[in-house]
Order: C-alpha cells, then sequence, then structure tokens
C-alpha cells in the first residue's frame, strides 16, 4: 500500500467522525495551547524585566540611604569619593522628591531629583538639547532645571523649552537642557522627570543629605569586588551602622528573576507535558475502539494480500495525524490567546518559535508513541478471526 494512500484512507476515517475526533484531540490542543501561550508571556515578561535591567545599567550599583540610626546621612560630595574606589568609574548622588511643575496654566506631578554633573555618566543619559547640571550650578545654588522627554512635552508640547521659566513647588526655575527619551525602567518612567542641582533639591526640599547614589563599576572590573569595596567604604562612612544603608546590584534582580522565570516555566511545561500524554491516553483508546470497529474490515485487507505492515502504517498515520492536527490547532489557539493578552492588558508577549516547533513535535510524537500499540494491535489480526467477527 502507497503512503499517499495510507494518508486517504486516515483522512476518510477521521472525517467519518468528526465529532470523535475532534473530541480525541481536545488533549493535545489543550497541552499544546498551553506551552505556547504561557511561554510567551513568560519570556515577555522576561525579556521587559531584562530590558528594565539594561535600562538601570547591567554594569552599575545603587547605594540607599535609609535614615535608620544615629549617623545616617551623607552629603554629595562625600558620596562623591566613591569614585575613588578601584574599579568605580562614576559615582552619582542624588535625591529623588515629588514635586509639582509648571509653566503658564498646564501643571504636572513628576519627580524631581538633586543631581551633581556626574548623574548623565551614571545613569546613562544623553542630552538632546541645552546643557546638564554643573558644578558651578551646585556651588551658588542656582535654579536651573533640566526636563526629561515626556515632561518637557507636556508642559511645553512642541515649544523650545529651553531658556523658559518654570514653577518647581511654586518657586521660578530656569530650563537649561532637555534630556533624551529614555523609557522605563523598574524605578518607573525616566522621561517624567526634572532634574536640579541637588544643593538647590536640599533647599527647595528642606531635606538634607543624599538618599541615593549611583555607582558607574568600569568595564571588566569585578562587579562582587567593587560591591564588597563599596560596602567596607560605606560601613567606614556610617560607623558600624548597617542598617543605614543597602547596597542594590541590577544584575542580581536579573539573575534572581531569571531563576524564578526558570523554575515556573519548567513548573508550566510539567503541567501541560501532563494535558499532552492524557491527550495521547485519549487518542490510544480511540484507536483501540476503531481497531474493534474494523476488525472484519482488517480482515478483508488481509485475505486479498494486505500485508502486517501496511495495516500498521495505516493506523499509525491515523494516529499521527489526529495527534498532529491537535497540534497545529494547538499552536493557532496559543498565538492567539498570547497575542490577545498582550492586547488587551499590559503584559507583554515574545514569540518563540523554536517552542512552537518543540510543542508541535511533541505532539506529533505523542501520537506516534500512543499510536503504536493499537496499530500493532490491528497488525497481528489473524485474517480468519478477524472474518469471523461480529
Amino acid at each position: 500500500m502507497h503512503i499517499g494512500q495510507a494518508f486517504r484512507m486516515a483522512a476518510k476515517s477521521i472525517l467519518g467522525n468528526k465529532m470523535r475526533a475532534l473530541l480525541t484531540m481536545l488533549g493535545i490542543i489543550i497541552g499544546v495551547t498551553a506551552v505556547i501561550s504561557l511561554v510567551s508571556l513568560g519570556q515577555g515578561a522576561t525579556k521587559s524585566v531584562t530590558d528594565s535591567v539594561a535600562a538601570l545599567g547591567r554594569n552599575s550599583l545603587t547605594v540607599n540611604i535609609s535614615g535608620r540610626g544615629s549617623t545616617t546621612t551623607i552629603d554629595y560630595k562625600e558620596a562623591s569619593e566613591f569614585a575613588e574606589l578601584e574599579g568605580v568609574e562614576d559615582s552619582a548622588p542624588a535625591n529623588r522628591q515629588n514635586g509639582t511643575v509648571k509653566f503658564g496654566t498646564t501643571s504636572v506631578s513628576v519627580s524631581v531629583l538633586g543631581v551633581t554633573p556626574d548623574y548623565t555618566s551614571a545613569q546613562d543619559y544623553q542630552l538632546s538639547a541645552g546643557r546638564f547640571v554643573s558644578q558651578i550650578d551646585l556651588d551658588f545654588y542656582q535654579r536651573i532645571a533640566v526636563l526629561g522627554s515626556s515632561t518637557a512635552e507636556e508642559l511645553f508640547g512642541t515649544e523650545n523649552a529651553v531658556g523658559q521659566r518654570i514653577l518647581i513647588n511654586g518657586i521660578r526655575y530656569k530650563v537649561v537642557g532637555l534630556l533624551a527619551s529614555k523609557g522605563s525602567s523598574l524605578s518607573g518612567s525616566n522621561d517624567d522627570i526634572v532634574m536640579i542641582p541637588i544643593t538647590n533639591s536640599e533647599r527647595l526640599f528642606k531635606s538634607k543629605g543624599v538618599s541615593t547614589v549611583y555607582i558607574k563599576v568600569e568595564d571588566g572590573a569585578d562587579m562582587d569586588v567593587v560591591t564588597l569595596e563599596l560596602q567596607n567604604a560605606l560601613y567606614k562612612k556610617f560607623r558600624g551602622n548597617e542598617d543605614a544603608y543597602n547596597v542594590f546590584n541590577q544584575a542580581d534582580v536579573l539573575e534572581t528573576f531569571s531563576s524564578i522565570s526558570d523554575t515556573l516555566s519548567i513548573a508550566l511545561g510539567g503541567i501541560a507535558g501532563i494535558s499532552l500524554l492524557v491527550g495521547g491516553i485519549g487518542i490510544m483508546n480511540i484507536m483501540l475502539v476503531s481497531v474493534t470497529e474494523r476488525t472484519r474490515e482488517i480482515g478483508i485487507r488481509k485475505a486479498i494480500g494486505a500485508k502486517k505492515k501496511d495495516i500498521m502504517i495505516q493506523f499509525l498515520i491515523e494516529s499521527v495525524a489526529l495527534s498532529g492536527l491537535g497540534g497545529l490547532l494547538g499552536v493557532g489557539f496559543g498565538v492567539g490567546i498570547a497575542l490577545i493578552v498582550s492586547k488587551t492588558t499590559t503584559l507583554g508577549v515574545e514569540l518563540s518559535y523554536p517552542i512552537m516547533g518543540l510543542a508541535f513535535g511533541f505532539s506529533v510524537f505523542i501520537g506516534i508513541v500512543f499510536g503504536m500499540f493499537p496499530a500493532n494491535k490491528a497488525s497481528n489480526l489473524k485474517p480468519i478471526d478477524a472474518l469471523r467477527f461480529e
């Protein structure tokens, strides 16, 4: 028997029992759909976190000053001295406060950052117009401001903001520069901000000391060694008060999230795999029923010269056709669900073609494995016994 004829007979058998075939494929469809949709959402979430960490800088550290205990503050000059540590390229102290920024009748609520000139280098910001905060601005408490791209657009639209006067919490500041768009990170939007000299920020918000220090590590430097040096320096600065600070490594966040993501992917893959196995058992069950129903047909075909392998191939092809079609439908449904979730929610989706191929291939493999027993049973029927079957 030719393979083409076997496929035609398999198609005729499946189409002759459409509802039974659909119910048989249901386990495969659900399993593959679960694999595609869940993995796509999981990889989308991983990419989102990876991009956020990349925006903060993979080779950067963040020191948070907690403000607990007796010696819990340092000024920006002391924080800037961390740049002298081996392996540290830049140290940028900063204070972040919520403020109201107004131009004309337009008012927006944004993060107001008190920064030093090293902030753009430490946090990889670029200017799109004007200049950034300089040392002379810090020394003379200048009321100047640099606007994030989103803040500038909300306040000025397409109008040039450089040289304009704005009000920050009711105090007049001159806009001297605009930042290029940077997108979002783990700390939120990097564009809905206003930056002012850190000395002026202390006056404006009546808050002494530094709340955060951003450390940029030199390329090729050992992050663990730099982190240890920084912790030792902080320990001395705060006279052994370890509750006054903590060092935050963006790379550690990515590593932790990746570990969690991998664990969840394995768990979800296991659940989907169980569904596929249940689907395979369903296929085997239906194929055994099909063998029983077609016992006389098998007897007649053997009596007129059909070989054992011909009968086996025919039933095996039917099993593979059911699982393969179920796999294709599952891939389609999985991609559809992932895209719908992406459109209707804030969750990101990252479709993986290798995972689609793997899920479909596994569904076909399930069809082969669970189709072998019914196919073998059909091929081993004796013609005389099959012809006598009622």
